[in-house]
């Protein structure tokens, strides 16, 4: 049965949270009444944080972070490893990593992972710009960070095929990350010794 709201501005709110992953409308709807119950200058703040999100935001035009200016900040630090780039899969890898403490080298965001079976394939993740970064000659490796899963894996293969050209070095985290597992879940201690006992790929896969 559908629920009935005494206002049409309360369902319009409802509506627009229950689109966020993992909110029912349920949950939508304890929000919506916690921020009526709010100053309105909370829920103006709110609102306004979204939107100067979604409008002012950039990506790095380096490595694809998330950004507020052209260069993300750990493009631009000049006290970090430029040689070494360590490869994720989103954003959130990059500050699961930058948590350990234990990479000073640099990034490169694919935005997803190679999946068929949800329509994704290498063109629809920046795959070919991290090639032309490793073809600048700047790079000397190439860290493969990605979650330790069947498709992780064929992402993994593929960039290795499309790197192997070059003469840039190419490991894999060490193998702490349970198979299966995803890199965002990974604890910190864990994660920082997979990436510290880093292996080369063709060790790791007998390429």
């Amino acid at each position: 049965m559908n629920q009935k709201y005494p206002s049409a501005l309360l369902e319009d709110a409802v509506n627009e949270f229950s689109r966020l992953p993992g909110i029912g409308r349920k949950t939508a709807l304890r929000l919506v009444l916690h921020l009526l119950r709010q100053e309105t200058t909370v829920s103006e703040n709110f609102g306004n944080a979204i939107i100067r999100l979604c409008r002012d935001v950039k990506y790095c035009s380096v490595c694809h972070n998330i950004s507020d200016t052209e260069i993300c900040s750990i493009c631009g630090d000049n006290e970090r490893d430029d040689t070494t780039v360590c490869v994720v899969e989103n954003v959130k890898e990059v500050m699961v990593v930058e948590n350990t403490r234990q990479f000073r080298g640099l990034y490169h965001v694919l935005g997803g992972i190679i999946s068929p079976m949800d329509g994704i394939g290498p063109a629809d993740l920046q795959i070919e710009s991290l090639v032309e970064r490793v073809k600048s000659g700047t790079v000397k490796e190439i860290i493969l960070a990605l979650s330790t899963t069947m498709e992780g894996d064929t992402t993994n293969f593929y960039i290795f095929r499309k790197l192997a050209p070059y003469p840039v070095k190419i490991s894999i985290i060490a193998r702490g990350v349970s198979i299966g597992d995803e890199i965002e879940y990974t604890d910190e201690i864990t994660l920082g010794r997979s990436i510290v006992n880093r292996t080369l790929f063709t060790d790791a896969f007998k390429v």
